[in-house]
């Protein structure tokens, strides 16, 4: 079944001397379960295609359909509201909210869509990722392999179906960042979640099923 699927998709931009294509007539299709690596230099387009494949940004032209939504037709609203319960995010950065703790962190997209239980199946998630005794610390108090293990927990305690991973390591160092990603395959194996990811790391692209390049705004 697929559940993501974009067709003709471009995105450009204004620039000083112009528009700017970032991306070019894009095409994919993914089915659930799949993980699928992106690859390619800096600069090349591929965090677009993620921000645009998950809804968090519009393209200029073409389609894309996320979970049988068409996202393209949708407002913003509309968007978040299909991200919400069926979309998990992990990026490089962690996107952690600075003043609540662990648990609070992965408390809060439950406790956005009224989800029942939300303390208890954060405190799971947490358990699952080895930061039990963490939950209560805030991001300044945790390192970065575990406040990229908080973010995990946060991107699978809503049981997605889809995960977009934005260079998840590029902040950790190789050890720390084999962890973390060791942790993301056995999380996203045991959900069955597809898996959409953006890397430079060539060794983290071949535990994907399809790896695909991105030059210049056009994937191949």
């Amino acid at each position: 079944m697929t559940i993501i699927q974009a067709i003709n998709l471009s995105k450009r931009v204004q620039a000083g001397d112009g528009p700017l294509t970032i991306l070019d007539n894009v095409n994919l299709a993914l089915n659930g379960g799949e993980a699928v690596a992106v690859i390619g230099p800096s600069g090349s387009g591929k965090s677009t295609l993620l921000s645009l494949l998950a809804g968090l940004d519009e393209p200029t032209e073409g389609e894309i359909h996320l979970l049988d939504q068409p996202l393209h037709q949708l407002d913003e609203d509309g968007r978040a509201a299909v991200r919400a319960t069926q979309v998990g995010f992990v990026f490089q950065s962690f996107q952690l909210l600075p003043g609540l703790t662990a648990l609070e962190n992965v408390m809060l997209p439950l406790e956005l869509t009224a989800q029942p239980d939300a303390r208890s199946r954060a405190e799971q998630q947490l358990q699952q990722v080895g930061l039990s005794a963490r939950q209560r610390h805030l991001p300044s108090q945790l390192s970065g392999g575990e406040q990229q293990r908080v973010a995990l927990a946060r991107a699978f305690v809503t049981r997605p179906r889809v995960l977009f991973a934005d260079e998840p390591t590029g902040n950790l160092d190789r050890a720390t960042g084999d962890a973390v990603v060791a942790l993301m395959f056995d999380m996203r194996a045991e959900h069955e979640c597809a898996l959409v990811l953006v890397t430079h790391d060539q060794r983290l692209a071949d535990r994907c099923d399809r790896v695909l390049t991105m030059q210049e705004g056009a994937l191949s």
